[in-house]
């Protein structure tokens, strides 16, 4: 069940059997992948790197699997784009370029790489966070946007638009780059995104 604000979230106890250990989250989403595909539940993972690793609090130490551990319910997100239907744990991108167009973050968690993209989202909460940059946004604003994603103060901005959403439609003039936790996916015009609540189990 979708954790609601302000209430606890998972649990701590023994890593528990079946553990899978994965480095990043291009591993955790080709593992969840191969899943999905045949059918399987997928196991509990421990997770030592990466974008939703470091909004779970995780230390990247392999060590932590040696005794007890945080057990995190964690959302997965689906999304159906240019005839085929993929899984993310991490974030969405959506892009033609950096400097210039409109592009999308669907974000499971606040993080990609150095930039705190979505300051609000929670991998638990059931719903991604959707940040969009309109193609209106100046060369100038984007520099000072980039400079400030660090520290998550990139919005609010008139020009950047932000919305929480269980499931959506984006839509673009002209088919965009997807990148699915950094990795190259699929060009498309649109795409179709749904969470999936609780999906795995994520050991940090």
């Amino acid at each position: 069940m979708p954790v609601g604000k302000g209430e606890p979230w998972g649990s701590v106890g023994p890593v528990p059997d079946g553990l899978v250990v994965v480095a990043t989250d291009a591993d955790l989403r080709a593992l969840l992948t191969a899943c999905r595909e045949t059918g399987q539940a997928p196991p509990p993972v421990g997770l030592l790197g990466g974008d939703l690793m470091r909004a779970l609090g995780g230390s990247g130490d392999r060590r932590r699997f040696d005794g007890d551990v945080a057990r995190l319910p964690v959302d997965a997100v689906r999304v159906e784009a240019g005839g085929r239907t993929a899984w993310f744990v991490a974030h969405l991108v959506a892009r033609r370029g950096w400097w210039r167009g409109d592009l999308a973050g669907v974000m499971n968690t606040q993080y990609r790489g150095l930039w705190d993209v979505a300051p609000r989202a929670h991998p638990g909460d059931g719903k991604v966070d959707v940040v969009e940059v309109s193609a209106t946004m100046s060369l100038g604003d984007r520099l000072r946007a980039r400079r400030r994603l660090a520290l998550g103060t990139h919005l609010p901005h008139p020009a950047i638009g932000a919305r929480q959403a269980t499931a959506t439609e984006l839509h673009w003039s002209r088919p965009h780059t997807l990148w699915l936790d950094g990795r190259r996916w699929v060009a498309a015009d649109t795409a179709t995104i749904t969470v999936e609540p609780d999906a795995l189990v994520v050991c940090v």
